[in-house]
């Protein structure tokens, strides 16, 4: 049984992953993402939003814990709230300010390249470009940034982003800022939300014991994923999905549906939790694909891939003894980044330039559907002991031929 999600629900969700996609924030600058968070959590009767000591936050429903078969520290769904971006660390003139870019992105995108610097409050965004390298840090490379006008507005700590347009939709697919990871938030949350109200429907439902994780400072190094570890704010016995946005390629194309990753260049993820995942998508979905569609066929609804391109937070919360597994939407433009393949094979033909990244509506409708799912059930054991079973049952004769 899954619970049906409504037109209505959908034109909402997907009205929050506009909003959410389009905020600046960058790692240990998150604040607008989290007002936008608090916000959200503070229009929903019974909805509870905690910081753990290092900022992250935890979602639930208000009363106490109520875990699920096999998962005595709860599900968690977690996304980060951070994005790559600049982050001003000194101000050298009103017209120029050297900031450090905390993100991985290649060298080649940046001289010359359009940015947008954001001040405090009150808010008011100001054009620039970069200039070029000012040496580095800890959190990333320094750069020097030249702006369109003069300001006494800007200060350390004030964000700036590629100057990229405004989103906007096209065949099916969201071209925004900064899907990765804010895509997934929103998805998490929307996910959470039919549940919550499922459970307002039916009170008495398995699969209370939902929590949302969401953390700062992924994209230098998983540091508020490792922060929840280190503090215990996922507790022992939790079951954790991590949700991202993963760079597309020709095997894991975008409009192909979610997908559950079974790994990442770093580790590979809990086999019983992934397969859980799996089996619940194929409850919902249908069989995934082998192999991408032959042109003019139907598309999957979902996929099942390693990912090895990158890492994420599932790497971490498995290091820490969790059982971890992730979810993810195949994403175009990997942070920001043009024409990315043509440029690191050495075949494009423009210089390379920041880019809106995007995803399929289609798949992050999908994400959510799969999440919520995933809330009210999921399968316990490994799910492919029965197959094993039932295959040696039929035909364990061949052994006495």
């Amino acid at each position: 049984m899954t619970t049906a999600i409504t037109p209505e629900q959908q034109a909402e969700h997907r009205a929050w992953l506009r909003e959410l996609t389009g905020l600046p924030t960058a790692a240990g600058r998150e604040w607008r993402v989290v007002r936008w968070v608090e916000r959200w959590a503070s229009a929903r009767p019974g909805v509870v939003i905690e910081p753990d000591p290092s900022g992250n936050l935890v979602i639930r429903l208000e009363g106490p814990m109520e875990p699920g078969p096999g998962a005595p520290g709860g599900l968690w769904l977690t996304a980060h709230l951070d994005h790559p971006a600049f982050v001003v660390e000194r101000v050298d003139s009103p017209v120029e300010v050297v900031a450090s870019f905390r993100g991985g992105v290649m060298p080649a995108y940046f001289a010359g390249s359009r940015v947008r610097a954001f001040t405090g409050e009150p808010h008011r965004s100001i054009g620039g470009f970069v200039e070029g390298r000012d040496g580095e840090m800890a959190l990333g490379e320094l750069w020097r940034l030249r702006l369109d006008e003069a300001t006494s507005d800007l200060i350390p700590g004030d964000i700036a982003r590629w100057d990229l347009p405004d989103a906007f939709e096209r065949d099916g697919l969201l071209f925004t800022h900064a899907c990765d990871d804010l895509a997934a938030l929103a998805a998490s949350l929307a996910a959470f939300d039919v549940w919550r109200l499922s459970r307002r429907a039916e009170p008495g439902r398995e699969g209370r014991a939902l929590r949302l994780l969401l953390t700062r400072a992924e994209e230098v190094g998983f540091i508020g994923a490792i922060a929840a570890c280190k503090h215990g704010t996922v507790p022992p016995g939790a079951r954790v999905i991590a949700l991202e946005n993963s760079r597309a390629s020709a095997d894991s194309p975008v409009g192909d549906g979610p997908i559950v990753r079974v790994g990442d260049r770093l580790s590979v993820f809990h086999p019983g939790l992934t397969g859980a995942i799996a089996a619940r998508a194929e409850e919902v979905f249908g069989p995934a694909a082998a192999r991408p569609p032959a042109a003019g066929s139907e598309r999957p609804r979902w996929q099942r891939k390693l990912m090895s391109g990158g890492a994420c937070e599932s790497s971490v919360f498995r290091a820490y003894g969790h059982e971890a597994g992730c979810v993810c939407l195949a994403l175009g433009n990997y942070h920001n980044m043009g024409d990315l393949d043509a440029v690191q094979g050495g075949t494009n033909t423009s210089p390379p330039a920041p880019a809106p990244e995007f995803i399929s509506l289609r798949d992050f409708d999908g994400m959510v559907e799969l999440l919520a799912a995933c809330a009210e059930r999921l399968p316990e054991g490994d799910p492919v002991l029965p197959l094993v079973g039932r295959l040696w049952l039929q035909r364990s004769g061949v052994l006495d031929q």
